[in-house]
């Protein structure tokens, strides 16, 4: 009788917490990719960073070029838009994320440039430059593409590149693109739904 009662119990106690997300965690739409890595870069402050740096904190890594006459601006409002709503929400959790600003116009972007361009986002958000070839590397390595276009006969270019905004978790493994063309709600959201 004692053991009957003590499995119904025990039963009722798996039901009850069953009911309150006990559940596997979501499974992040990134894992397993093989993207990321290590780098060595400098910042828009002009000191040299690495990506294990920052171990231990997420990644909203965004690449693009502060010569961009279009989409790297409105992106980058969006994005930091959206994480600046999230610092509003969860002081703690927007903490736990670190947005970087690579270029991939190394040639252009010195740190003086880059800190002029990232500064006007938000105070948090570090740009990142560095020697052609590296940034060639890391492009690739972060599942990115970028492309020169041809010269004008001012000097001029463009560069075409991809323009996600990817997570990346504490311990440098992709979790999720983040949606920066769907508007800063719902940037806010998603990264409020992956940080933990």
């Amino acid at each position: 009788m004692l053991n009957r009662t003590l499995l119904a119990t025990l039963l009722s106690l798996n039901l009850f917490l069953g009911g309150c997300g006990g559940g596997a965690p979501e499974k992040p739409p990134l894992a397993g990719a093989a993207i990321g890595g290590p780098f060595a870069l400098t910042s828009d402050a002009g000191k040299p960073v690495k990506e294990s740096d920052f171990a231990g904190t997420y990644r909203l890594v965004y690449f693009g070029y502060t010569f961009c006459p279009d989409v790297c601006p409105v992106d980058m409002q969006a994005l930091m838009a959206g994480y600046a709503a999230l610092e509003k929400q969860n002081a703690a959790t927007a903490a736990k994320v670190q947005p970087l600003f690579i270029t991939v116009d190394p040639v252009r972007d010195t740190p003086v440039a880059l800190h002029q361009f990232v500064a006007s986002f938000h105070p948090r958000l570090i740009g990142l430059t560095g020697d052609p070839a590296e940034i060639t590397r890391v492009v690739k390595a972060y599942g990115a593409y970028a492309q020169l276009g041809e010269k004008k006969p001012d000097g001029s270019y463009l560069v075409n590149h991809t323009r996600n905004a990817m997570l990346f978790g504490p311990d440098g493994a992709p979790i999720a693109v983040i949606p920066h063309d769907k508007g800063p709600k719902l940037v806010a959201a998603e990264l409020a739904r992956w940080v933990k």
